[in-house]
């Protein structure tokens, strides 16, 4: 079955899927609820718009409880806490499945795609009804009916992508802004990461498929689109149409109706003077750029598999600042990878002072199974790794907050995301550099850009007033 011819039968199961919802909302004798539950990344966040929007399309009515007709986990395996939360969450939904013999618990995402996993699940979780992987989340609609009709458990599970169908039914979180995905999966093998194992090698979309669903969506009145993929960097191999990551940057930043281009993530190994080029030639592209360094140790940089060095990460700094001086640099760093010596983290901690981030997120290390570090010796203590990790904080803290003063005083165009959770009488916006600010305004403002003035940095965001 090509492409087309499945998207037509995904239509279909949706048509009877709409159906079953009917039948079983009036068995209930009130609409039938779901909630989708997101962990991860923001490529798990699209996908969850995805699940939402076949849902929707079903005539489900979305809640923020768990305790719905339908509950969705979409799922993220980067560290082992993440599968233990879901684990634990579980069993508050078979609490709930009691109350609610009509209660379907359907599981996606990355952390199906290992096999002990699923194994636990049917062993120990029975009441869930659905386990499907990363590669055919798009069948959604197919495998949830005969869960809806049947009553059937229904577990699907490839080892690598067969196609994809993007189109179909959507709910984002957003009207103002979106991500697309312009390419899947990873070659990079980072020694610590499982990624490339749940999320297979690299594909990436045609461009053209990439800027038309850009273009549908500017006018469907988006502003802002954050182009998304493991690693940005690598796009381009496969497609039928030669196009480089720039090339793909530069041209959805022409796209009418867009004012803002984001994008996630980039690798630091392959960020070329061209992208650095496409980013400072075009007010659209966004001054923000995520560059995960991990360490600053080549020691560790060469048994984390990154392919480059300490000098190398930070001749790449220097050449975004010099030709984009407003940049934004945030950063990933891991502290108490197998064998870190204290050298080898005051590395680390001499590219955090040089660099001197906008934001970092400092994660303690920890081993996932099937990945080449997992058998590396040397594990650090609990105790060492705290230590270490409260220091890095502690500095990164510092050289944000000196980042953050610098911009205090000046006017800055926010795309305003929302109302304050704090307080509603303030509105929360998004500064072109990710930073956040907080100002008073009036609610029909949300998914407009105004002029902010930064009155007040608070390390990671600011108070402001629009002028």
């Amino acid at each position: 079955m090509n492409m087309h011819e499945e998207k037509d039968a995904l239509y279909r199961c949706i048509e009877e899927g709409a159906k079953e919802i009917k039948r079983l909302s009036a068995q209930k004798g009130e609409p039938f609820t779901f909630c989708v539950v997101t962990f991860g990344c923001q490529m798990n966040a699209r996908d969850s718009e995805k699940l939402k929007g076949v849902l929707l399309s079903m005539g489900c009515v979305e809640t923020e409880s768990e305790d719905a007709d339908i509950c969705v986990y979409n799922t993220c395996t980067v560290r082992e806490n993440a599968n233990n939360k879901v684990y634990g969450r579980l069993g508050l939904l078979k609490k709930y499945k009691e109350k609610n013999p009509l209660m379907k618990i359907a599981l996606c995402g990355c952390m199906m795609q290992e096999e002990e996993v699923v194994r636990t699940l049917k062993e120990s979780y029975p009441f869930v009804d659905l386990i499907f992987g990363t590669h055919n989340l798009y069948r959604f609609p197919a495998l949830l009916l005969p869960v809806l009709r049947d009553d059937e458990k229904v577990t699907e599970l490839w080892d690598k992508a067969e196609g994809s169908v993007e189109d179909l039914p959507i709910r984002r979180t957003y009207s103002f802004k979106s991500g697309v995905n312009i390419m899947f999966g990873c070659n990079n093998f980072c020694s610590y990461c499982i990624v490339p194992y749940v999320r297979g090698r690299e594909r990436s979309r045609e461009p053209e498929e990439i800027l038309t669903e850009i273009k549908a969506l500017a006018k469907d009145g988006v502003k802002e689109i954050m182009l998304l993929g493991q690693n940005v960097n690598s796009y381009g191999r496969g497609v039928k149409s030669a196009c480089t990551f720039p090339e793909l940057l530069s041209e959805a930043a022409k796209v009418e109706g867009i004012e803002r281009v984001r994008f996630m993530t980039s690798h630091p190994k392959d960020l070329s003077d061209e992208l650095i080029e496409a980013m400072a030639n075009s007010p659209k592209v966004c001054r923000h750029l995520h560059l995960p360094l991990q360490s600053g140790s080549d020691r560790l940089l060469e048994l984390m598999n990154r392919h480059y060095t300490k000098a190398q990460y930070l001749s790449l700094v220097e050449r975004l600042r010099e030709r984009i001086p407003d940049i934004a640099l945030t950063t990933d760093l891991i502290v108490g990878f197998p064998g870190e010596t204290e050298e080898d983290f005051s590395e680390t901690l001499d590219v955090v002072k040089r660099v001197v981030f906008d934001n970092a997120f400092t994660f303690q290390y920890s081993p996932r199974r099937k990945t080449p570090a997992e058998k590396l010796p040397g594990r650090l203590s609990e105790e060492v790794m705290r230590d270490r990790f409260d220091r890095l904080l502690a500095l990164v803290k510092e050289g944000a907050a000196a980042q953050a003063k610098k911009k205090e005083g000046q006017t800055e165009e926010v795309l305003v995301e929302s109302i304050n959770r704090q307080d509603e009488t303030l509105l929360t916006g998004r500064l072109s550099n990710n930073t956040l600010v907080h100002f008073k305004g009036e609610p029909a403002l949300i998914g407009q850009v105004v002029s902010v003035r930064l009155d007040k940095s608070m390390g990671f965001y600011y108070l402001g007033e629009m002028v």
